[in-house]
């Protein structure tokens, strides 16, 4: 979160780009970014059903009306997994608690949402054996010992807790026998399961926030960092101490050692980490890591292939925006946006500034392409969960943002911005930029909440894109689009063998006539959230797919053909056409 120190920085150099983009936009003769006219039929119409689908239970997060402290603000995570390996995506969502004590048996749990196969979930979080409390933060799924059973990783403010899947719809606490707990004094946030080293067994990144001690924290207003727009709020997280991040090796015997050091994770310091994406950016065959940082640069960690890492966010152009700023980045979200084989970047940060998209430009650097693609109006919104998801199965992945601010005191105090915001949806053009189509996108796009995790997937197998978002005070949002088109898409599921069992990592590339779709398998990404990792492409009006690329974690390369469309396929390691052969494992 921006604090005050940065905010006035902000406004003039920020103000003067809106404004430019303003005029280019009234004086463009095909106005690409404009909303759609009110008569046409919607791209998409999106209905929150949590309701009458189950998600009824409450994020509780800190005081309603009162953020007195810092850790009040963060909110949770979710992910979309599928637990019981049916077939079918089941929703785990993150849960927190308050500054008041709770009375005995009432502290808030967070829960596992188990997929009726007919539109509706059942809260199974007891009977799974999910019922810890606390400060939770984000989450992360992963098979990290390779049983064919996804595991849970929830970070908290304090100890962190490794959830093993045993396999039969229960999971144990196996943080403290696995050494990934933390010494209980961190706040960590965004997590990512990553196969860093291509040992065939997964490993974790955990981003940390601030060094924060509550019984030590500062009170609103007793610091100049924690004024907003001359209100008293609270503080941080300018001002407080910062954490590392941690990256956990997985020792394959059922722990993990702490190679924080010896990756040269460390050497990159002074950052409030909050979330985490995976990608090779570099398409070297090796997992990088980028780390949204909130007032701070962001991290891109670049995997030098031999264990360890190097922070390049400066020197490729992902850790600050066109100015050249630092900003407040919460969530980050990774695809192909426009459809030239790279993978690129999206960042949402805090309210008077404009989120970012950095442009891979496939010699190891990016630009940031924010007002060119159209995303320099929409500054009066603080974003958190952001993910590239192609709603409308055209073959161009959009972006849906959810977003809520931090200070509750901008609704008493008339500071130009509200507590509960609406979500975003833009539509992809397919020419590098997109439109705001937020207006016409349903009332779950436009009705205000607070929200903070997001994750998307599709949870009725049919192609339909659905979201799910955490909302702080409040049940959490299941998003659904009710407009169907004659678009089509196809969907895989990576099985490894060699590689990793959940296939992270593994980079798909479909060949469908003049278009070539790639994008991984990833953990993690969002804001500390988890979405479906059955990787999605919407083919438009394609009906036929002319090959299908999967390079895996082990440097396999194998090809899929005869696959149809409209379809989810398991694509198991080692069942395809040999490529290339897989090196020696390192």
């Amino acid at each position: 979160m921006v604090s005050h120190s940065i905010y006035h920085r902000q406004i003039l150099s920020k103000g003067i780009l809106i404004c430019i983009a303003l005029v280019l936009a009234f004086l463009s003769p095909t106005n690409a970014n404009q909303s759609p006219p009110e008569n046409s039929k919607p791209i998409a119409h999106f209905t929150d059903i949590a309701a009458k689908a189950g998600l009824a239970d409450t994020v509780i997060f800190g005081g309603e009306t009162k953020k007195k402290y810092i850790i009040e603000t963060t909110g949770t995570g979710v992910a979309i997994f599928d637990y019981d390996n049916d077939g079918w995506p089941d929703i785990f969502v993150v849960n927190g608690t308050t500054l008041e004590a709770l009375p005995t048996g009432k502290a808030p749990t967070s829960h596992l949402y188990h997929n009726n196969h007919d539109g509706t979930f059942t809260d199974v979080t007891e009977k799974a054996g999910l019922t810890h409390t606390g400060w939770g933060q984000g989450v992360c799924v992963g098979d990290y010992d390779n049983d064919g059973y996804e595991d849970l990783y929830v970070t908290y403010y304090g100890k962190n807790v490794l959830y093993h899947n045993n396999g039969n719809g229960t999971f144990t606490d196996v943080s403290a026998k696995t050494k990934v707990a933390g010494n209980g004094k961190t706040w960590g946030t965004g997590c990512a399961f990553v196969d860093y080293d291509r040992d065939g067994r997964l490993d974790l990144v955990v981003a940390n926030y601030v060094d924060f001690d509550l019984s030590t924290a500062p009170a609103p207003g007793e610091m100049p960092s924690c004024i907003w727009k001359g209100v008293p709020v609270m503080c941080g997280p300018r001002g407080l101490p910062w954490a590392k991040n941690i990256l956990y090796h997985n020792l394959g015997n059922g722990t993990f050692e702490d190679v924080t050091t010896k990756a040269h994770i460390d050497e990159t310091n002074g950052h409030y980490g909050f979330s985490v994406s995976t990608l090779d950016y570099d398409d070297d065959g090796w997992p990088d890591i980028y780390v949204a940082c909130d007032s701070t640069a962001s991290i891109l960690y670049h995997n030098n292939h031999d264990g360890t890492f190097t922070d390049v966010a400066v020197t490729a152009g992902a850790a600050f925006n066109d100015d050249g700023r630092e900003q407040a980045g919460m969530g980050s979200t990774v695809a192909d946006y426009d459809g030239d084989g790279r993978l690129d970047i999206f960042k949402t940060n805090f309210s008077d500034d404009t989120s970012t998209l950095y442009h891979n430009n496939g010699d190891g650097t990016f630009d940031d392409k924010t007002f060119p693609a159209g995303f320099g109006l929409n500054t009066q919104y603080l974003g958190w969960g952001v993910m590239f998801v192609d709603v409308d199965n055209d073959g161009w992945p959009d972006l849906l943002l959810v977003n809520g601010h931090v200070y509750p005191e901008v609704d008493s105090q008339h500071l130009g911005s509200n507590f509960k915001e609406p979500k975003i949806l833009y539509h992809n053009n397919g020419n590098g930029k997109f439109t705001d189509i937020s207006a016409s996108a349903g009332p779950g796009i436009t009705t205000v909440s607070s929200s903070r995790g997001l994750a998307v997937g599709d949870l009725w197998n049919d192609g339909r894109m659905s979201a799910v978002v955490s909302n702080m005070n409040a049940p959490p949002a299941l998003l659904v689009n009710d407009v169907r088109n004659g678009n089509h898409w196809i969907a895989f599921r990576a099985v490894g063998t060699k590689s990793n069992r959940s296939g992270i990592g593994a980079r798909i590339t479909v060949k469908a006539g003049a278009r070539i779709f790639v994008d991984e398998v990833r953990s993690g990404s969002s804001f500390i959230s988890n979405s479906d990792m059955r990787v999605h492409f919407g083919l438009g009006s394609t009906t036929k797919i002319d090959s299908i690329q999967i390079r895996w974690p082990s440097g396999l390369v194998e090809r899929f053909e005869n696959l149809p469309v409209d379809s989810i396929h398991t694509l198991k390691e080692g069942a395809g056409t040999e490529l290339k052969p897989a090196p020696k494992q390192p």
